[in-house]
């Protein structure tokens, strides 16, 4: 089933990807509810007409889609866009639930790189690590927190890379290759808000 979704991304460096993610929704990319080449300029309005245009834009969608690229915590916005989606917002008798909230990590200069490295564990497991800094707190503080963990390694206590956070990080490629895997499942983690310990704020 499709969702009404959201893409969080810095237009500088990730406008490609972007439009790559609304080429693979084929379809279901009339449910998309963010920026187009269509939307309207907003470079040179107020922070508040800003805020109220994006807050339009993010309130009835169900999943945001967050690119984490290079330069991506240089953006004045993305930290605001998914503390936005991860309120519950009311609007005269209806109200907006927390959205589902998954990360594309963008690949740049042909690899993952930049944000990620492989390591041994000395339990002899393979884990991947990545680089927080490149990350907002707000993402960060989303990660890893479900209230009771499903290990996928029992030995080394790795939890599951897909459901084992509220904001799951996942490489371009695999993303596109099956959007509405990922999408579906952000969406039902917002479902099962519960089971996780969600931190709402940037700090």
């Amino acid at each position: 089933m499709a969702r009404k979704t959201f893409i969080s991304y810095k237009y500088s460096e990730t406008q490609n990807l972007r439009d790559k993610i609304l080429k693979a929704l084929g379809d279901d990319a009339q449910y998309y509810q963010g920026e187009t080449s269509d939307s309207p300029d907003l470079t040179d309005t107020t922070t508040d007409n800003i805020k109220k245009n994006l807050r339009d834009m993010i309130y009835g969608t169900s999943v945001t889609i967050v690119i984490v690229s290079p330069n991506m915590t240089k953006s004045s916005w993305i930290d605001w866009e998914i503390e936005y989606s991860l309120k519950e917002t009311r609007r005269s008798d209806k109200t907006s639930r927390t959205n589902g909230v998954v990360g594309i990590i963008m690949k740049y200069n042909g690899g993952y790189d930049w944000i990620q490295t492989k390591k041994k564990n000395i339990d002899g497991c393979n884990s991947i690590m990545i680089d927080n800094k490149k990350l907002y707190s707000v993402i960060r503080n989303n990660r890893f927190n479900l209230k009771e963990p499903v290990y996928s390694c029992d030995k080394c206590k790795t939890v599951d890379w897909l459901t084992g956070s509220y904001i799951s990080l996942i490489k371009e490629e695999i993303f596109l290759s099956d959007l509405s895997k990922y999408i579906e499942n952000a969406f039902q983690k917002s479902k099962d808000i519960k089971s996780f310990n969600i931190k709402k704020i940037d700090n």
